[in-house]
């Protein structure tokens, strides 16, 4: 496992005792009620208040520039609580990608993205996934720029984003854009979903772009998508992390407490076993999330494998802890007024988010020869 500095420490230390304090799984329950579509606004300020919005982000540009090992800290105690926000999609996935930008593109964007007041999102096939005849867009040449048209999603947070890195295709090849979402000839449309969140469907039609949209050209645009997709990987997989070990650690105290044949449930040997091999199998995520989290601050050539390697563990580990916590709870882990089920219905979610377990497993063969 990574060590951690005494500021990541204390990092750490006040993500955990303000996500118990300000945004228990009471916030996300508000969302299945419609009180906000994808995220609590005054959550998110608050995060932006403590600069976590800016961990990323060089110092030039209004961030701290802390390290994803920092911000993955942060990940894994929201997604203890579940918690809806942008700290992920925004200040993690589109501050990656728009440091590979000019510097006056990045002058123009991060500042806003490190105070919270600009939501970024990616917006690429498929959310990342590759699936075949998945539809895109395409993007055409003009005199004064370019032209965009298609549909592209889901896009997480898109409902929220108040700038898109886009993914089109063009004659060469991949290309990426900056498309503020105020633009004529974008539309967007929520998808529920049943982890509460609202990713965005994109229509384009005909959307124009002036030639300092450009992000990146088809010679290196792929690789940058590719790291910007393995850097979100990695943050989800922190965040699934998170969630796996509330979920374990919240039935470790039921069977504490629970009786039932005059006898406390934890004394059943056979559940002991469970929950032996659900803190066996955490242990195993924590160290391949921190290698991971550690590579991408390094510029480590093996971040693909690792990657994929946390991806995979994690979408495995958290659908197992997830289905544990509910039949272990029994009857109550049935009912949507338990958090059981909320923890079940992210798990799967998370793991077909930018590649499930089975995609990410086959991947990291590949990448390692096999």
């Amino acid at each position: 496992m990574a060590v951690l500095s005494e500021e990541q420490i204390m990092l750490r230390n006040m993500g955990v005792e303000w996500a118990r304090d300000r945004a228990s799984v009471t916030v996300l329950r508000q969302l299945y009620d419609g009180e906000s579509v994808g995220q609590n606004p005054d959550i998110y300020a608050e995060m932006a208040s403590m600069g976590w919005t800016g961990i990323l982000i060089p110092e030039s540009h209004g961030g701290s520039d802390f390290g994803a090992l920092s911000l993955g800290l942060l990940l894994e105690q929201l997604g203890r609580t579940l918690l809806p926000s942008a700290l992920w999609s925004s200040a993690l996935v589109a501050a990656t990608a728009l440091k590979a930008g000019t510097e006056a593109q990045q002058a123009r964007w991060l500042p806003g993205i490190a105070d919270g007041s600009v939501i970024a999102a990616l917006a690429t096939p498929h959310g990342g996934f590759p699936v075949p005849n998945t539809p895109s867009i395409t993007a055409s040449i003009e005199s004064d720029g370019w032209r965009l048209s298609g549909r592209v999603g889901p896009v997480p947070d898109g409902m929220l984003a108040h700038l898109f890195i886009l993914s089109a295709e063009t004659e060469k090849g991949t290309t990426l854009f900056l498309l503020p979402a105020d633009s004529p000839g974008l539309s967007r449309r929520a998808l529920a979903q049943i982890d509460a969140r609202a990713p965005a469907i994109l229509e384009l039609d005909g959307v124009a772009i002036e030639a300092q949209g450009l992000l990146a050209g088809p010679e290196n645009a792929a690789q940058i998508l590719e790291h910007v997709l393995d850097c979100a990987r990695v943050g989800l997989a922190a965040e699934m992390l998170g969630s796996a070990t509330q979920a374990f650690e919240t039935t470790l105290e039921y069977l504490k407490v629970r009786v039932q044949f005059d006898r406390l449930i934890g004394s059943f040997q056979a559940l002991q076993h469970r929950a032996a091999c659900m803190f066996q199998e955490l242990e195993l995520l924590r160290s391949a999330v921190e290698s991971a989290l550690a590579a991408i601050d390094a510029q480590d050539a093996d971040l693909p494998a690792k990657a994929s390697a946390a991806k995979a563990l994690a979408g495995e580990i958290l659908n197992a802890i997830s289905n544990e916590m509910v039949q272990m709870h029994g009857g109550i882990g049935m009912t949507h007024e338990h958090d059981a089920g909320l923890y079940l219905k992210r798990a799967r979610v998370a793991d077909q988010l930018l590649g499930n377990a089975a995609y990410h497993r086959e991947r990291w063969g590949r990448l390692r020869g096999f």
